[in-house]
């Protein structure tokens, strides 16, 4: 690969001329250099959105079912389990749901269920 030479350029549909032995802040680089920093800049894009998508909070199944393991502290005066406390905080979003549920309301404004979100961090939604 050349070299950019100091001559003749156009700049914005302008043309401009560099008298020779000028200092050109681009003078020597090939295109080589310019494509590998090029390719690297684009590489670093794509790691940073990558990342960002990898932050996106995944989608909630609101189900019951996965607090099953808080079901001993939630009838008892039994402290929560770490995966306990795990599906609590990943079923938060889906509490307002379940207390509007008459099955299931009992349980999730019982001073038990209370108490376990309060163990494990969690901050129980105002429906």
């Amino acid at each position: 690969m050349t070299a950019i030479r100091p001559e003749a350029y156009s700049v914005m549909g302008k043309a401009i001329r560099v008298q020779s032995g000028a200092n050109l802040p681009f003078a020597g680089v090939t295109m080589k250099k310019v494509s590998c920093a090029s390719l690297l800049c684009a590489l670093v894009v794509v790691v940073v959105v990558v990342l960002a998508e990898a932050r996106v909070a995944k989608a909630v199944t609101c189900s019951p079912l996965e607090l099953r393991s808080c079901m001993g502290a939630f009838m008892s005066s039994q402290k929560p389990s770490s995966h306990c406390c795990d599906k609590l905080n990943e079923q938060t979003p889906c509490l307002c749901g379940y207390v509007k549920n008459p099955n299931l309301s009992q349980y999730v404004n019982s001073p038990n269920a209370q108490r376990v979100a309060s163990d494990c961090g969690v901050t129980l939604p105002t429906c």
